[in-house]
This record gives structure tokens, sequence and C-alpha cells, in this order.
């Protein structure tokens, strides 16, 4: 084996890379370095729909691309969205060490963990994602025979290397059904299983975050299942987190002409279709009203419904809604026919203040009177 290639790969490959630095992703608790781990992990599982699987499957058969290195891009893209547009993303797998075909029947343990880095630009389209993680995986596995001691002997100031909390599995097999088991339709969680759909256990002795792929072989579907720490999540951390997740493999793989892989990765959305139909109905404020018309129409509308009621009222005089609108269209009819006033124009009194008193103001196409007295005429009553 070319060992002295691999060490130069492996240098080149994490050459500026903080290994000590953990990924920001939104932890409900942080732990201190030193910190003990107590084991307890939480642990749920859910099925890929139908429609979302044979959509996966068939991107990756059309494209010459392997369901993991798909699937990987997709977890980089959607680690990318949880970190807030950290664009250095570097976790941990572990390979079965056998890197060439001559070595898949031989017998024994191989197992070795690799760091996966992928240096990533917020404007690449999910596309242009998918050829680089491709490059990288390939050369990655390639290379995969380097033990990881070997790896972190060129990074001796790095006292912890952070990758080995975020990780990454890929599983293919006959039967990859799992007893506990939930199904993501629309942004919800159902249990299809009579077991729980969130697990907590000690599974998690080593790991704060692990996503598990597996490809059901014999039924043809896939389905993810999110390991995470209980010290660092709550449980319905790790549920929000599962849908967010599925909500963003659906706008890659279901949406029309697949648009959304077209678009610069940090227009991706991690917001569930609940939250977003919640996001409509707060952000609806608008209220049904009335079309607003101009005073002497509402007048003319108020004289219509209520003629006998009264609408001035000075001292001991008074007048009617429909008396008003009797004088109102005397004085219209007087200033166009007899005064030869032309629609449009504006005609200025001065009266003394009586019941008699009106104001005319100019419009587009008529002429308006309007009738006032003390205080407010027009009250709505």
């Amino acid at each position: 084996m070319p060992m002295t290639a691999a060490s130069m790969f492996w240098l080149d490959n994490l050459h500026d890379c903080s290994l000590d630095r953990s990924l920001s992703i939104p932890f409900d608790r942080y732990r201190l370095s030193d910190e003990h781990r107590t084991g307890r992990g939480i642990s749920i599982s859910f099925h890929f729909s139908p429609q979302l699987s044979d959509a996966f499957l068939n991107y990756s058969s059309l494209n010459n691309i392997t369901i993991e290195q798909l699937i990987l891009a997709s977890y980089y893209a959607f680690l990318f969205k949880l970190t807030n547009g950290e664009n250095d993303l570097c976790i941990g797998m572990n390979t079965d060490g056998r890197y060439k075909e001559e070595l898949k029947l031989i017998i024994g343990m191989f197992v070795n963990a690799i760091p996966l880095r992928c240096q990533l630009d917020s404007h690449w389209s999910f596309y242009h994602l998918i050829h680089h993680v491709q490059e990288m995986f390939t050369n990655s596995c390639k290379y995969s025979y380097f033990s990881l001691q070997h790896i972190l002997a060129h990074h001796l100031n790095a006292s912890k290397p952070a990758f080995l909390d975020i990780f990454f599995k890929f599983q293919s097999n006959k039967n990859a059904n799992s007893k506990n088991e939930v199904m993501i339709d629309h942004g919800q969680i159902r249990t299809i299983s009579a077991s729980n759909k969130i697990i907590e256990n000690e599974i998690m002795s080593g790991v704060d975050f692990a996503l598990i792929i597996q490809h059901d072989l014999k039924m043809n579907q896939l389905s993810c299942t999110i390991n995470a720490s209980l010290d660092l999540f709550n449980s319905k951390t790790i549920e929000k987190i599962s849908q967010q997740f599925h909500s963003m493999l659906n706008q890659l793989f279901l949406s029309t002409n697949h648009d959304h892989m077209k678009k610069p990765i940090y227009e991706l959305s991690l917001i569930t279709p609940d939250e977003n139909l919640l996001m409509k109905s707060m952000n609806n404020t608008q209220v049904l009203s009335p079309s607003l018309t101009s005073i002497h129409h509402e007048f003319v509308n108020q004289a219509m419904r209520h003629p006998q009621k009264l609408s001035v009222e000075l001292d001991e005089q008074s007048l009617t809604y429909s008396e008003l609108l009797h004088y109102v269209q005397v004085l219209s009819l007087n200033l166009l026919n007899k005064q030869s006033v032309i629609v449009g124009e504006i005609v200025c009194q001065c009266v003394e203040r009586s019941l008699s008193m009106v104001r005319v103001y100019r419009r587009k196409t008529e002429i308006n009177i309007i009738c006032f007295c003390l205080g407010d005429w027009y009250n709505g009553n």
C-alpha cells in the first residue's frame, strides 16, 4: 500500500482544518472538554416516503452517483443550514477497510475511522455540491486504509479530534427494517409500529450526533436513523431536526424539475410544512373591510337607508336626511342649470351659520354638495 501517497493526501486534505473545533449544531446544552460523558443517547428512525425513495434512487441511477455519495451531499447541505452557514464541515465515517475489490472477501476486522472534510461555497448549487462531494469521497476512500492514528499524527496540536463527534454511516442490506420505525408524512412524525418512535438508551458513548442511512435492497426503500447524545440534546430537539432533514430532502428531490437543486444552497429552507403553515396564519393580518367611498356617497346611502332620521339640528330647527338630500339636489341643479357652473369648477360661498350652510368642492366628473351644521352632521346613525 502506498503509505507516502496516503500520508501526503491526508496532510493536504486537512491543511488549515481546525480538527478540535466542534460544529455549531443547535445543542440544548454544552459540555466542557473534560466533562464526563454519561453514555445516554436518543435514537429516532423513520422511513423515506415511497415517492422520496423512488426520486432519490432514480436520481442516483441516472446521474452516475452512488446512493452513499448522494446522501452524504445531502447531509453536508443539511449541516450547512443547521450550523447557520458554516462552510468548512469535517465529520467522521467508519470504513470497512476493503477499499479494493480483491479485499472484499477477506475475513477479519479492518474498520478505520476517517475524516470527511467538505469545504463548500454558500453560492454553490446542490448540483455543484454533489460533484464536489463525489470527488472528495472517492479520494478519501482511496486512502481510507491509512490509520486514524497516522492521520492525527500530522496534527499534534489538536488535543481532541472533534470531527469524530459528528458521524455519517450508510448501510445497504436485504432487510434494513428497524423494530422502532416512524413515518414522516408532510412534516409530521407518526408511529407505524407498536414501539415508541424515540428510544433512549446507552448507545452514544462516544458520538454526539450521527446520521445513519439504510438501504433495504429487498424493498428498495431508504430509511434514516438519527442518534444523538442526551448529554447535549433534548428529545424534542432531535425530533424537530429529523423533520427538518426530511423537509429539506423533499425540497431537493420532489420539487418540479429539481428546481431547488439549481438554486444556491443558502436558499434551502429547514422550515417544516407545519411551521410554514403557522407562519402564514400568523402573518395573515389582512382584515376584510368595506371599500372606501367619498363622504357624499355615504351621505346619499345614509339618506336612502334612514330617510326619516334627523340629519342636522340647530336650535329649534332640524332636517331629516331625505329633506337635506332634497335641498342639496335643488342647489346642485341651480348651480348647473341657472348659474352655468361647469362640472369640475370650485364654487365658494360665504353664508351665515344656518341650516342652509353648504360647502361645494370639485370632483372629476360632478359637483358634490356637502351640507354642514354645528359639529359633525354625518355620524353614521
